[in-house]
């Protein structure tokens, strides 16, 4: 199921996933566009009739008079020679006189209700029928006569209807014509403004395996983010396979010479008849051997730094726990007596605990081989910085050697005393932490270590 939907999540492209929302905007705006049509024209088409309607009210009223003290209709046939255009429809009207008797017309045609004071627009129902009805109401005032009549004339509204549909209908069809007209628009534009991520995917599978080189591809503004963001990975990569491919033949050459003196001191040893020869060619082996193995694990130290500076996650650390981690192990492998200097307060930083204690275990290591006893670990803490370093007695680090701290095999050779690693796997943390290497020389002897921003807590 996993797989699935990994592959249906690479299926669905941006201009599909584009393409998907704009048809779901169109069918929302054509649906609100069809509601708004509809009403609309039957807004439209009640404007018209109810006109008609008015009318053949008002021509109705200004024939209502008072004659011999008895008011009078005179039915203009004009009145409802306007309302038969509507064909299928039919007419019904009411006048109500004075004294609220039906004068003409049909008496039982609806009257609004609550309105019977005013004029009015209304639907009805009339013989099962819908109406649409409108009502005038006329005063008068003769010296024999007073009050008013109520003029009533309705239509059916199968009429009105049809013209209301006609009009939603070719509103609809126009609007819905626009859209699949914009739809298509907009995705010839989408299709255009995509070209530079197909430009780009061009220039990625064209290239050869081996080739981390930045990617020159024009590309607009979003789209150059992405060019940049991938540039800068390969970049990275090509660094690290670059660093790794040196070390490997750096490893390989500085491996091959002890290999090749071991095999040699080896059958050497097989043909010598001598003890006391023999003695010292077996003393010769297991220098050479203790020396061989004291690479290996530089090797692999520097190797597991290198690794953990892309992967491992960094976190709060107190610098005197990992002097304590670090004398404990490396105590635990030697008879080396070392003594620990710790300040009575935490000293934080963030970092790899592991890639920082690896770091001071290979100065311990350099100072048990190189310089002086006895060997102190110092850690402190001044102006924003906390310093975690290894000092012994000895005489320090060459003139020669001392700008090269940090480069891999600077001694002469592999060794018992020395595999040519230590400093460059303290240099590695260093720049993995943003920290700094640091030197102090003065009458307590000579210190080296790191100098690594303080973080609180």
């Amino acid at each position: 199921m996993t797989a699935l939907a990994a592959d249906t999540a690479r299926g669905q492209s941006i201009a599909f996933r584009l393409g998907v929302a704009m048809v779901l905007i169109l069918v929302l705006v054509v649906l609100a566009s069809v509601v708004a049509a509809t009403r609309f024209g039957q807004a439209a088409s009640d404007e018209t009739f109810d006109r008609l309607l008015r009318g053949a009210a008002l021509q109705i009223a200004e024939r209502v008079s008072v004659t011999d003290g008895r008011v009078r209709v005179d039915l203009p046939v004009s009145a409802f020679e306007l309302l038969s255009l509507a064909r299928s429809d039919r007419v019904f009207y009411r006048v109500i006189g004075p004294d609220g008797h039906t004068m003409t017309g049909y008496e039982d045609l609806p009257l609004p209700p609550g309105n019977a004071g005013s004029d009015a627009i209304y639907d009805a129902r009339y013989k099962d029928t819908a109406i649409r009805a409108v009502k005038l109401t006329r005063l008068l005032a003769e010296r024999s006569m007073s009050g008013q009549v109520i003029i009533v004339v309705a239509q059916t509204t199968r009429e009105r209807t049809g013209l209301a549909a006609s009009i939603a209908t070719n509103a609809v069809l126009i609007i819905a014509a626009a859209g699949v007209l914009l739809l298509f628009l907009a995705l010839l534009v989408l299709r255009v403004a995509l070209r530079p991520l197909a430009r780009v995917e061009r220039a990625i599978l064209e290239r050869e395996a081996n080739d981390l080189s930045p990617i020159d591809v024009p590309a607009p503004e979003e789209v150059a983010v992405l060019v940049a963001a991938i540039n800068r990975f390969m970049g990275r990569l090509e660094s690290r396979i670059e660093a790794m491919q040196n070390f490997v033949a750096d490893a390989a050459h500085q491996i091959r010479t002890p290999i090749t003196a071991l095999r040699a001191q080896a059958q050497l040893a097989l043909e010598e008849k001598d003890p006391e020869r023999l003695n010292r060619l077996h003393r010769r082996l297991y220098a050479r051997s203790v020396g061989l193995g004291r690479l290996a694990d530089q090797l692999l130290s520097h190797a597991l730094i290198a690794h953990r500076a892309d992967t491992a996650a960094r976190e709060m650390i107190d610098l005197r726990r990992v002097a304590l981690e670090a004398e404990r192990e490396t105590r635990a492998a030697s008879a080396q007596a070392i003594t620990v200097e710790l300040p009575d307060e935490e000293v934080w930083v963030e970092g790899d605990p592991v890639s920082l204690r690896e770091a001071v275990k290979n100065l311990l290591n350099n100072a048990a081989k190189h310089g002086g006893a006895p060997i102190t670990i110092l850690v402190e803490r001044h102006d924003g910085w906390a310093s975690i370093m290894v000092r012994d007695h000895g005489s320090g680090i060459p003139e020669a050697l001392a700008a090269r701290i940090g480069e891999r095999f600077t001694s002469d050779g592999i060794s018992p005393d020395s595999a040519g690693l230590g400093l460059s796997i303290v240099a590695s943390v260093a720049a993995t932490h943003g920290a700094r290497l640091a030197r102090r020389t003065g009458e307590n002897g000579f210190a080296i270590g790191l100098e690594i921003p303080v973080t609180r807590p």
